[in-house]
């Protein structure tokens, strides 16, 4: 072992960093700027720094851009921004003030796009789809058209313009 004081390239860094950073208060010529996180520089609400790390986890690769999570973290947001405004609108048309399970279900079931995405996804508490058989529907009945000028009354007689009371 060396001696007891710090000699090895911890030390030096240190001391180095202490050296290159001014701590007293800025002049009029410099800028303060705080650091800015990423989700914030790309003007987005979803965190940049969260979906970063599960990218990795993903093992699709070895090597990754830095543009990846961003725009990972884009499309996540997007989806979202999609998914609630569907649910949002199914709520008002249900004149309820907040957005249930049931909603999402429906929602993703009725746009083909997120259909196709988000299918066979089970969401908890969503219930299931309505789905009546054809058969079991009642059978639509076909009015006989009338002529132009005709008219049916209440109890079933053709009376034309002409013979209006």
């Amino acid at each position: 072992m060396m001696g007891s004081g710090k000699t090895g390239h911890k030390a030096r860094n240190k001391t180095s960093h202490k050296a290159t950073h001014n701590t007293s208060a800025t002049t009029s010529n410099q800028i303060s700027t705080k650091p800015k996180s990423r989700s914030l520089r790309a003007s987005l609400q979803f965190p940049v720094g969260r979906v970063h790390p599960h990218l990795h986890r993903g093992r699709c690769t070895e090597h990754m851009g830095t543009d990846a999570p961003i725009y990972m973290a884009v499309v996540l947001e997007y989806l979202n921004a999609e998914m609630l405004e569907l649910a949002g609108n199914t709520a008002r048309d249900k004149k309820k003030t907040r957005i249930n399970p049931r909603h999402l279900q429906l929602d993703i079931h009725s746009d083909e796009e997120l259909s196709k995405l988000l299918g066979d996804v089970a969401i908890p508490q969503g219930g299931v789809l309505p789905n009546i058989q054809p058969e079991l529907l009642p059978k639509k009945t076909s009015m006989p058209r009338l002529e132009k000028g005709t008219y049916t009354t209440l109890n079933g007689m053709k009376v034309t313009e002409g013979n209006l009371i």
